[in-house]
């Protein structure tokens, strides 16, 4: 579905560079669920933003589906994120003055979508994400870990194929975010969706399919679940984010 060709990324002006991704490569498959890992500063947000277009590259490529994200005209460009995309941030980015329903339905309506459409939709999916009970309450009734389920029913409510989240578990309590976490694995299995979430939590890490790993701008290891429990998994994480204070070639 996905492919980073050796994207860089540069912040600043010509006296002053800071390199924040450098020849970045690798490939995302169709229902994969990967994790993106690294200390603060080591390029993880800047790669989701640049995965999806809210930041640019200064070099390399990214395709979803073999067509080029860059070479988009801004028309193109932002049907590609309303109906492809799927965004979810730590700090949930909803409107205080829509109802849960109000607010995971509103790209739909936005989009000149039937409003019988659009209400079924939005109750499908919220039956999914177990918030069905709560949909016509606004955010601030709600709880953290029910806000971020409803941003996640709003970022998958218009069939988007990929699903990015950044720190989706950041603002929540261990509970809650365990729940999202279980979620987010549903609608990885049951529904398809191909998921790239950055976080800094080990425990969030474990619940994907694959762990990358980035230091100073560079990947420089993965790790594969496979077969593996997921409390096996977790415990492997931690061993490879003890090393990140090392020289890099201690890892690979």
């Amino acid at each position: 579905m996905l492919q980073v060709r050796n994207i860089e990324k540069y912040y600043g002006s010509k006296n002053n560079v800071t390199k924040a991704l450098d020849r970045v490569s690798f490939e995302v498959d169709d229902g994969e669920f990967i994790a993106i890992m690294g200390a603060s500063g080591s390029g993880k947000t800047t790669l989701l933003n640049c995965i999806s277009t809210i930041d640019t590259v200064s070099a390399g490529d990214i395709l979803l589906d073999g067509e080029s994200i860059a070479a988009l005209p801004p028309r193109e460009l932002a049907r590609f994120r309303r109906e492809r995309l799927g965004f979810v941030f730590q700090d949930f980015n909803l409107l205080d003055t829509l109802t849960l329903e109000e607010n995971i339905g509103l790209a739909l309506s936005l989009n000149n979508t039937d409003p019988e459409t659009v209400q079924r939709r939005v109750r499908e999916m919220a039956a999914r994400l177990e918030i069905m009970d709560v949909l016509e309450k606004f955010p601030y009734q709600v709880s953290g870990g029910q806000k971020q389920r409803a941003a996640c029913a709003r970022a998958m409510v218009a069939g988007q194929s990929l699903l990015l989240a950044d720190e989706p578990t950041g603002a929540l309590d261990s509970k809650a975010s365990k729940n999202l976490l279980e979620i987010m694995t549903r609608m990885n299995r049951d529904m398809g969706a191909t998921i790239l979430m950055v976080t800094h939590d080990a425990y969030s890490a474990s619940y994907a399919a694959r762990v990358l790993f980035l230091k100073d701008g560079r990947l420089f290891h993965e790790l594969l679940r496979g077969e593996r429990g997921r409390p096996v998994f977790y415990h492997e994480i931690l061993d490879v984010l003890a090393l990140l204070g090392g020289d890099v070639s201690d890892v690979i």
